[in-house]
């Protein structure tokens, strides 16, 4: 198999120590150094040609290029440019992978053309910092196994693949499962019957293997109760009267269900949070009275969809909803694939789903889009809204950030409407009551845009007052309700 070689660069007056290090390390590594090769100039036998050409032809050969980057620029040609700002340069134009690890430092410490070539490559690509040798190799090796599984060197099964729960059939719904192809037919033109039993469901979404196990997915999905598998996968949801996390809190709310009930009810928490303007209407019209939510609805889901189906399984943290005065905020507990950027999320860009067979079934129900169009979507809807754009971190985890209209300066509000229960019907039952004595005729599509809550919900509150023999429907999707 070709070794895979990385060219190891930096002024060559700072961190030789480390150069040294990650070279033998690489070479010594077990799993490393069955496929990396690295290269630093300390071994470059004596030769005619000048160090500058050595250098660049040996960026041309790789391919990985790894920058550390310090407080030194380093010698300078006659148009100024280091050897180390050429070597990325050529780098960048050569579209090889690149990974820089920039020294912790004070900023004022830095040369200014070195502070110049640290913001450059901020522009382009993900880069980490580190503070001594052993967090540089920590984060050189974590960054170098990425690489091997996103280029297939290394294969495993990813979380949501995986069947180490010991979960069976009878830890799943059937009455979701069900639910979930109605739901999918209307959506997305789902080609099974809601007649098709749970295994077939789950053989067609490639959730169950032949031996029976079930896919940690099946259980997100479609569980009784999936925190009994999972317990971090539920949503922390939480308010704060100012701009900073302090207390008191006028609200905090842990959510647990299947990954669609947490999306509903994260959704619901935020949404009976905010503002929402209220218009009014002339004397003796039937139309409704006009609102509109401080932030767009689409947006705010579209963020929690994609913490939701997006986020580290793996990873001890769960998905956080914090609603400040003057933005909402959303924690996913994670990273973005290999190779994307916070920059490029904002334009066109390919769709890698951390945990695809997520992914799938949500496209299925019309939570999310195949194309990797839900960043964008973000940004076009509040820029649409007059909202401040959005922005996007990437460090530890990935945080997405909607600014509210005006700061949101007026007072945090309670909600009588909000989810009270955990895993239960949210209490908006008199207000589609309501909506049906005014509207007999009112379809499920029409009672979700009035109420602001999703079609699940409402099919959800509905089903639920049927069984109570409060509400009746007459005449099937064409005919009207009636209240009992």
């Amino acid at each position: 198999m070709k070794r895979i070689k990385i060219f190891i660069s930096s002024v060559q007056s700072e961190f030789a120590e480390e150069r040294a290090m990650l070279c033998h390390y690489i070479r010594t590594d077990v799993l490393l150094g069955k496929f990396f090769e690295p290269f630093i100039f300390e071994e470059v036998p004596a030769n005619e040609y000048p160090t500058s050409h050595v250098y660049l032809k040996e960026v041309e050969l790789c391919d990985i290029y790894l920058g550390l980057y310090g407080n030194l620029y380093g010698y300078e040609d006659e148009e100024g440019i280091s050897p180390t700002e050429r070597e990325y340069d050529l780098a960048a134009l050569l579209h090889k992978s690149r990974l820089i690890y920039i020294k912790s430092i004070g900023e004022e410490d830095r040369h200014t053309k070195e502070r110049a070539l640290i913001r450059k490559v901020e522009r382009d690509i993900v880069r980490k910092t580190f503070v001594d040798v052993d967090s540089l190799r920590t984060s050189v090796y974590a960054s170098l196994i990425r690489y091997l599984e996103e280029k297939e060197y290394i294969r495993w099964r990813p979380f949501d693949a995986s069947n180490d729960n010991d979960a069976t059939l009878e830890d799943l719904d059937e009455d979701k499962m069900k639910n979930f192809i109605h739901m999918a037919r209307k959506k997305r033109n789902f080609s099974l019957p809601v007649e098709t039993s749970p295994v077939s469901l789950l053989t067609h979404l490639d959730l169950i293997d032949d031996k029976g196990r079930l896919a940690n997915a099946a259980v997100l999905l479609f569980g009784k109760k999936p925190q009994k598998y999972f317990i971090t996968s539920e949503v922390k949801c939480v308010q704060f009267y100012g701009n900073v996390v302090e207390k008191p809190v006028p609200a905090y709310q842990i959510y647990r269900g299947d990954v669609f009930e947490l999306v509903d009810q994260a959704t619901g928490f935020v949404m009976s949070r905010i503002n929402n303007w209220v218009g009014t209407r002339e004397e003796g019209e039937k139309a409704d009275v006009p609102t509109r939510p401080e932030l767009p609805i689409d947006a705010v889901k579209e963020a929690i969809v994609n913490a939701v189906c997006h986020r580290d399984y793996t990873s001890n943290a769960s998905v956080q909803i914090m609603l400040f005065r003057d933005r909402l905020e959303v924690w996913n507990p994670g990273t973005l694939p290999y190779g994307l950027t916070v920059q490029k999320l904002h334009g066109p860009h390919k769709s890698l789903p951390a945990n695809p067979l997520l992914a799938d079934p949500m496209y299925w129900n019309g939570y999310v889009e195949k194309v990797g169009t839900g960043t964008e979507d973000i940004i076009s809807k509040c820029r649409e809204y007059g909202l401040n754009t959005p922005e996007f971190y990437q460090d530890e985890d990935f945080r997405v950030v909607i600014w509210r209209a005006g700061n949101g300066e007026s007072v945090p509000k309670r909600s009588n409407d909000d989810p009270k229960v955990v895993q239960s019907v949210p209490t908006d039952e008199e207000k589609l009551l309501e909506a049906i004595k005014e509207t007999p005729s009112i379809s499920r599509a029409e009672l979700s845009k009035r109420l602001n809550i999703s079609e699940r919900q409402v099919r959800k509150i509905t089903d639920l007052l049927r069984k109570k023999g409060i509400l009746i429907r007459e005449g099937g999707n064409s005919g009207k309700w009636i209240i009992s």
